[in-house]
């Protein structure tokens, strides 16, 4: 079995570790089902999955030649999270394929939250991905007449979801905190975070044995940011 990503333009990734289970969620009852446990889960007829999900890991250098790892497909853990981050951070669209079973689908990064533990720079991670949909819009006149035009999308505004909280004030970091997921609950961009908070993040990092905390990629809980 093999877990690939591969996006319209660039190379593709493929996961060197493949995770205990593959969860997926299904719109039409909204129930999840085990994938690789329970095999190629036939999808009931009008079913639309929409979520798929799982926890993984990504093995240092160290451990690269451990039985469960795919060596021609491994890469050091960092670059791997760098690549899934700024997919995500893009919201690149990508075809996700899981050999073996019948996940063909194209979709987006909707979550990816990357954990470092131990001495070998293992990293364990969780990541969901939403299947991408094209719009379809229509007039009133066209829905009676019939026709049907196909109108492009409406292009979604940069910036705050529709649960965005107003910005300004502080925030205290909590365990598996990203400042991408700091910008969603407070409204803001994870950049101007970072910008605005850069001297505590850097020394924060350094504190905990790194040589810079990669642009704000690395924070810990406890830190206290000024939220923009």
């Amino acid at each position: 079995m093999k877990i690939t990503l591969k996006p319209a333009k660039g190379s593709k990734f493929v996961f060197s570790v493949l995770p205990e289970e593959i969860q997926g969620k299904s719109s039409a009852k909204y129930q999840g089902f085990d994938i690789i446990s329970k095999g190629a889960v036939k999808v009931p007829k009008g079913t639309d999955v929409t979520e798929i999900s799982w926890n993984g890991e990504f093995f240092g250098k160290s451990k690269k030649k451990e039985a469960l790892v795919q060596k021609a497909y491994w890469e050091p853990p960092k670059s791997c999270v760098k690549t899934l981050m700024e997919w995500m951070e893009d919201g690149t669209e990508l075809n996700l394929i899981v050999s073996g079973t019948w996940i063909n689908l194209d979709v987006t990064i909707s979550s990816f939250s990357p954990v470092e533990y131990g001495a070998y720079k293992n990293i364990k991670y969780s990541i969901t991905f939403v299947k991408s949909r094209n719009l379809e819009i229509y007039t009133t006149k066209e829905t009676k007449t019939g026709r049907k035009k196909k109108l492009k999308p409406r292009p979604k505004k940069k910036g705050h979801s529709s649960q965005e909280k107003s910005s300004g004030g502080h925030y205290t970091v909590k365990k598996n905190d990203t400042l991408i997921k700091i910008a969603e609950k407070t409204g803001s961009q994870w950049r101007e975070i970072y910008n605005c908070n850069k001297e505590v993040i850097e020394k924060t990092a350094k504190k905990h044995g790194l040589k810079n905390s990669d642009k704000g990629y690395w924070i810990f809980p406890g830190t206290k940011l000024e939220i923009p």
